[in-house]
């Protein structure tokens, strides 16, 4: 009987407890944990923005969750797009950072992908992605006009990289006469040999080139032929926008429609299937992360590229490219991946 009384007194505070939180209108994340899985290794952008994202997010989450960054990398992060779709907790729990190509990778019908990427959740973009390839010093080519009079070469960083999808598109649809010299394990390989004199060209990001080569921008020894964005950026609006070249209306859709995949950037997304009230909870709490003072001062610390947009945004930008016409993603398809 004791042992009885006891355990209904219990279960009665227990009771009472949840009665209390519900009336006193708890939030629904109070102490709870939300992770935030980055889908590539540490030591890039993707891991940056990550982590820095997480230090901030959980104070302006009601009930002032506690946030955890973790890597997830695999497949190109799509190990992770594929996680947030079939397994993922969808109680906004959890959140991931994935390729900024997740949707035309889609289009593409690359395998292994077992997403969609319009059925997430887009909460909020940390910044766009300014891309820009570039010759050195002496280099025949100055200008993206001299791409079209004489052969260009540039150092590839792999098959699926902008470093070789651009050339190749840019060659079909806009008759540049860039050659790829493949093998470069990443950007900052590709940017020494064109220092050295292997290669022409080289791709790397505008915030890359600011940090680590600013000396180039401000002796002018870097020449920037082309910016992988629709349209001409206000940082370079003296650079042309892959978006504005092609010789036909097709081959201009064509390379929009690669170079929009820098409009994504940055951007966080939850699973799908989530209820509405937490989507909106988690894009409220990105956008005022984007407004801290404290993180703001961070992201001017170290130099990073920050252009934010809204989960709604994003979310549209998403769909509007979610169908693009079965042509140009066959010609597409046969341009990047010939084997």
């Amino acid at each position: 009987m004791a042992y009885r009384a006891v355990r209904a007194f219990v279960l009665g505070v227990c009771l009472v407890s949840t009665l209390a939180r519900a009336q006193t209108g708890e939030p629904y994340f109070h102490g709870k944990t939300v992770s935030i899985y980055i889908g590539f290794g540490g030591g890039g952008s993707y891991d940056f923005y990550g982590h820095l994202i997480a230090r901030y997010l959980g104070k302006h989450i009601a009930g002032n969750p506690n946030v955890v960054a973790q890597s997830m990398p695999g497949a190109g992060s799509f190990k992770l797009a594929n996680w947030l779709t079939s397994l993922a907790p969808k109680d906004g729990t959890a959140i991931g950072i994935v390729s900024q190509a997740v949707g035309l990778e889609e289009a593409l019908g690359s395998p292994g992908i077992q997403y969609r990427a319009a059925d997430f959740n887009w909460i909020g973009r940390a910044t766009s992605v300014i891309e820009i390839m570039m010759t050195y010093k002496d280099a025949r080519a100055k200008t993206i006009a001299d791409a079209l009079k004489r052969e260009v070469l540039i150092g590839g960083t792999g098959p699926g990289s902008p470093s070789e999808g651009y050339p190749k598109l840019l060659n079909a649809g806009a008759s540049t006469k860039f050659r790829i010299v493949a093998g470069y394990p990443a950007s900052a390989d590709a940017l020494l040999a064109m220092e050295k004199g292997e290669v022409d060209a080289a791709f790397t990001s505008w915030g890359s080139l600011n940090a680590y080569h600013p000396e180039w921008i401000a002796e002018k020894s870097a020449h920037l032929l082309v910016q992988g964005a629709v349209a001409r950026t206000q940082e370079l609006p003296d650079v042309p926008a892959v978006g504005e070249l092609g010789d036909t209306p097709e081959n201009r859709a064509m390379l929009q429609l690669y170079a929009s995949t820098a409009d994504i950037g940055r951007s966080f997304i939850a699973p799908p299937g989530m209820p509405a009230d937490r989507v909106e909870t988690l894009r409220a709490a990105f956008t005022a992360t984007m407004n801290d003072p404290e993180f703001r001062s961070e992201v001017e610390k170290a130099k990073a590229e920050f252009h934010p947009a809204s989960g709604a945004e994003i979310q549209t930008i998403v769909m509007k490219n979610a169908h693009p016409p079965a042509e140009m993603i066959a010609r597409m398809r046969k341009l990047l991946r010939p084997d």
